[in-house]
């Protein structure tokens, strides 16, 4: 059973990302691209999270995310994680 309150709360970490300018628009297209794949019911919750935190990885890594947005990505994946727990 997914907790919904969770995945809603990733949802908006997620949105949150993408609706900020201050982050380059390539992360900001990655974050609505992991918000795809984790809402896509065709597979597994354990895949779709898998999938996100593989997305968000690569995000947290790039040289031009400010700060702030690298913090928001790590809470992301931190709650990525206990979903699946």
């Amino acid at each position: 059973m997914v907790d919904q309150k969770k995945l809603d709360e990733i949802c908006q970490g997620l949105d949150m990302i993408n609706e900020d300018n201050s982050i380059p628009r390539n992360i900001r297209r990655s974050a609505e691209e992991a918000k795809g794949v984790l809402l896509d019911e065709k597979n597994p919750l354990d895949v779709r999270v898998a999938s996100v935190i593989s997305i968000l990885d690569e995000m947290a890594v790039d040289p031009n995310l400010p700060l702030h947005g690298r913090t928001l990505i790590w809470s992301i994946i931190s709650k990525l994680e206990e979903l699946v727990k």
